[in-house]
């Protein structure tokens, strides 16, 4: 086995309980870094945070004592805090029209701002260890837009530019920050979305998926375990020289030009 990349790193993992927060917080532990883990519910938490030899600290991505208190208890826990992963996320539909004020603000407060805090509570902490990483995950929707996904996507799209504002401002303490825009993902998030399409038009989750995919050069949604390796390009050494980025990972779907589909061969099937 080689050296492990993240070997006497501390990294924090919002959303840590499943789908692509649990692939993170799983690879990231097999490559030596110890872990503390957030989301909302404990008892997923804990299973997670047992199997990996971290701490679970339960509680609300948009709550500024709860970031406060995460930072706190890595400290505590591991004596510092070197990497970042803020990856909790929810999606609330609607257009400018319709979405709510009050789906508004939770998407913003949770996509958003709950990054924000997170990195406010752990920079001065990572500056004090000589630097870290700082992975948010965004979307392929930060740089593109589905319909009837405004708050999602403006949220999404704000967290390429808190990522690279980190940057800016802290790369001369150290501190590196970048954003991980997936694609179509193999989670319960997911399979929410593709069994509400596969309800709508009577095919399976598995077509649903397929369909989703079908303008899609690698014709297929990502694992969790493949966004959970950007996460780790991103969050190690391997990445030293990077920062204030968006890595994209999408299967090719953002480098197709969309009105060439209407001249491209029936081959979804092939």
């Amino acid at each position: 086995m080689g050296m492990e990349r993240l070997a006497g790193k501390v990294a924090v993992v919002t959303g840590g309980g499943s789908g692509i927060g649990a692939a993170i917080t799983r690879r990231f532990a097999e490559e030596g870094a110890r872990l503390v883990v957030t989301g909302r519910r404990r008892d997923v938490l804990e299973d997670i945070a047992a199997e990996v030899g971290g701490i679970a600290v339960p509680g609300d991505a948009a709550d500024p004592v709860h970031a406060r208190n995460v930072i706190d208890a890595a400290v505590a826990e591991f004596g510092g805090v070197d990497v970042v992963v803020a990856n909790a996320g929810i999606d609330r539909p609607g257009s400018a029209v319709e979405v709510t004020d009050v789906d508004w603000h939770r998407t913003i407060d949770v996509n958003l701002t709950g990054p924000l805090m997170l990195a406010r509570a752990a920079i001065p902490v990572m500056i004090d260890r000589g630097g870290g990483s700082i992975v948010l995950v965004s979307s392929v929707n930060g740089l593109a837009n589905a319909p009837r996904a405004v708050a999602y996507d403006a949220s999404k799209a704000a967290l390429i530019s808190l990522a690279r504002s980190i940057a800016v401002d802290f790369g001369p303490h150290g501190v590196r920050a970048n954003a991980v825009c997936p694609g179509w993902v193999v989670t319960p998030m997911g399979d929410q979305d593709m069994d509400a399409m596969a309800a709508a038009r009577g095919i399976s989750r598995d077509d649903a998926y397929r369909l989703a995919s079908a303008a899609v050069p690698l014709r297929r949604p990502a694992s969790a375990d493949e966004i959970a390796s950007c996460c780790l390009f991103l969050a190690s050494d391997d990445s030293s020289i990077v920062t204030g980025t968006a890595l994209v990972a999408d299967g090719g779907g953002g480098a197709v030009e969309l009105a060439s589909l209407a001249f491209a061969p029936d081959d979804t099937t092939s």
